[in-house]
Parts: structure tokens; sequence; C-alpha cells
């Protein structure tokens, strides 16, 4: 059966749109695969200062990038808007690896939906 180009993929990273979203099958880039974007790199958008993921409270020379409930320094979304928090995401680590603070932490993030795509680039960012 002939099949158009777009009725199956595979996913490189997860991105805005989540794999069930899509209109057809895909299956995830295989671990180990050759790298085809720079986004794909293990320490990709890394911070010069330690990143702590899943942090709910500042710890002593940290500056707490917030989410939802949890105030920091800065905030990815006050309302806990995924589309914000990615749209600020990049902006809020710049702004945390300039300020005084010797290390970086943030606030937890759902990991379903969006969510998804901005804990990969989180933890791109945590492994450098």
């Amino acid at each position: 059966m002939w099949r158009r180009a777009w009725d199956r993929g595979t996913i490189l990273r997860p991105g805005p749109i989540a794999a069930a979203d899509l209109p057809f099958p895909v299956t995830r880039r295989a671990e180990g695969a050759a790298i085809t974007a720079p986004g794909q790199l293990a320490t990709h958008y890394a911070p010069v200062k330690p990143l702590r993921l899943e942090a709910t409270e500042r710890r002593a020379g940290e500056w707490l990038i917030g989410y939802d409930s949890i105030i920091g320094d800065d905030t990815l979304s006050a309302s806990g808007d995924l589309i914000e928090a990615a749209a600020r995401l990049f902006d809020a680590l710049h702004r945390a690896d300039a300020s005084d603070a010797p290390g970086i932490a943030i606030a937890p993030i759902p990991h379903e939906g969006l969510g998804e795509a901005i804990n990969d680039r989180l933890t791109r960012a945590a492994h450098r």
C-alpha cells in the first residue's frame, strides 16, 4: 500500500506537539542513534552554573526559578501555564546564569504535554 511520508515519523526530541496528538504513528529516536541536530546533544542549552531540577525551595546560594505556586527569583509561569513557561524558559536560565548566585534551582514542571519538552530541555541543561 502506498503511504504518504507524513503517515509515520520519528520523534527526534520532545517538542510543543505531543506524540499522542499526531494523527499517525510515531516512534522515538533510538538511544545512541546518530545526532542530527544540536538539540539532541546531551549538554545542549547548558548554563555555566550547576542546575538543580525539581526544587521545591531555594537552598543557600541558589537562584530559584519558580513555577506555579513555587515563588522564586524569577518565574516561568505563576499560573502554571506550560505555554508561558516554555516561552520564558531560556530567558530565565540566562538571567539565573548572569546572577551573582553560584547555583540555579528550578521548580518542578509537569511531565505531560508541553511539560515533556520543557523537562527534556532542563534535563539537558542540568547534565553538562
